[in-house]
């Protein structure tokens, strides 16, 4: 028998969506101005438990945002989504504080397949959503590069390839590499390793992994592990990694891509893909 929609659920993602698609510019020009958000977003509100109070927060903040100038509008439905997404779940807001402020993806999707890079190769190509409705970080989800090369940045290889070009990682060097991944491949000032959060750098990495569950294996296509799963990311930095690459040669609107980093985390029911990227 199949489950019922979680109406709380149901109603913070329409809204999401519905924010992400005016920040955008999708969803310019408002058919009513801001009243007619409200009206269908009343219309959604029906229903919905004990999230009510977090869409209605949104909804209200949405109804006091006047529609112009336009650019002002776009730029403050961009905080209200950041700040809604940070409060729906500690997993985004740590996936915000993160990763928000440098070039990496992060996304998650469900596992439906035995071999799970073909899970990945789904996530990778942005064909699944995320199973729980949770944050998505991907600077290049409205890259007209993705018309000329469709997984922009990426161009990954076959599902059945992609093994090849990973090697495993303990738990704690999977919690460094992505640690690392809050630093620039260029001219980084502060390495993880050396700054003043850096265990709070380090907590949030660890949240962001915990969704997986303590039986989550994980996977990196930097060479530093090819003969030691245990490697020390966060000694090296970001600038010292080396890695096999899964992003495209093509030079598309005046951005050349050099490296990259990549984790993989394989649970029973999601895998979770996270990269970082180095551009001029």
């Amino acid at each position: 028998m199949p489950k019922c929609a979680d109406p709380d659920r149901t109603a913070l993602d329409l809204l999401d969506a519905r924010l992400e698609a005016l920040w955008d510019g999708r969803g310019l020009p408002l058919p009513q101005g801001s009243a007619f958000l409200v009206v269908e977003g009343e219309r959604e509100a029906e229903g919905v438990g004990g999230e009510g109070e977090l869409f209605r927060w949104a909804l209200d903040r949405l109804r006091r945002t006047p529609c112009e100038p336009q650019d002002d509008f776009v730029r403050q439905v961009g905080s209200l989504l950041g700040e809604f997404r940070r409060r729906r779940s500690p997993w985004n807001a740590a996936a915000l504080r993160l990763l928000d402020d440098t070039y990496t993806f992060a996304a998650t999707g469900p596992r439906r397949h035995e071999n799970w890079a073909y899970d990945v190769h789904a996530v990778l190509h942005r064909t699944v959503p995320d199973p729980r409705g949770w944050v998505r970080l991907d600077w290049d989800r409205t890259n007209t590069a993705r018309h000329t090369v469709p997984a922009y940045p990426f161009d990954p290889p076959g599902a059945s390839e992609i093994p090849d070009r990973l090697y495993p990682l303990d738990p704690e060097a999977a919690v460094a590499a992505l640690a690392i991944m809050a630093e620039e491949w260029q001219s980084e000032q502060a390495p993880v390793r050396s700054r003043p959060d850096r265990d709070a750098v380090l907590a949030d990495a660890r949240i962001l992994l915990d969704r997986y569950g303590p039986t989550a294996r994980y996977w990196t296509n930097a060479t530093a592990a090819a003969g030691d799963p245990a490697p020390d990311f966060l000694t090296a930095g970001l600038q010292g990694t080396k890695s096999h690459g899964f992003l495209t040669s093509e030079y598309l609107n005046g951005l050349d891509l050099f490296e990259d980093l990549g984790l993989i985390a394989v649970a029973e029911e999601e895998v979770g893909v996270f990269w970082s990227f180095g551009a001029y």
